[in-house]
């Protein structure tokens, strides 16, 4: 495994449609393993291919709606040619980008989403997710249509608003 550079907004490519994954193999599966590493190098809830330079239909969603008390963990959700075929709800909140870093905008996404998905292995599966985990499902396939929340953003959050709200520079 291998952390790659998470591309910033003003990369075209970030702009680009991406490509199906038709052949799923071990260039599939390093991927994928370099993903998660950069993921949690980051200290993000996700991450789409094409954020570290790789047109292809792939993201990364951390699920972070568990059971602490529980001793439930959260856990990497990995998508492959992953689509939305449910949506209900609406929640409207602060949302950032690995890929625009520093920036925040308010942003209007579903609250429960169901994706259609395959595995590394090209085994189809569905997940459904609420709250944070339906909103990175979202942003992560806006990511594949060559989408930043940027654009979908109702309004960026000030200096003075992050501050408000504990986020620094390195958020």
């Amino acid at each position: 495994m291998a952390q790659r550079n998470i591309l910033k907004k003003g990369d075209p490519q970030l702009e680009k449609h991406c490509r199906p994954v038709t052949e799923f193999n071990p260039r599939l599966h390093t991927l994928i393993d370099d993903m998660r590493q950069t993921l949690a190098k980051a200290n993000g809830v996700g991450l789409a291919a094409p954020q570290v330079g790789v047109l292809r239909r792939v993201v990364l969603v951390l699920e972070t709606n568990v059971d602490r008390e529980n001793g439930e963990e959260e856990y990497m959700i990995e998508l492959v040619n992953p689509e939305i075929i449910e949506a209900d709800g609406e929640q409207v909140g602060a949302e950032g980008c690995l890929s625009v870093p520093g920036d925040f905008g308010v942003v209007k996404r579903p609250e429960h989403v169901k994706v259609r998905a395959q595995d590394r292995n090209g085994e189809w599966f569905e997940v459904e997710g609420k709250g944070l985990t339906a909103r990175t499902f979202c942003h992560e396939l806006d990511h594949l249509e060559g989408v930043l929340f940027t654009e979908k953003a109702i309004r960026m959050l000030t200096p003075e608003e992050l501050e408000e709200l504990g986020v620094t520079e390195e958020d």
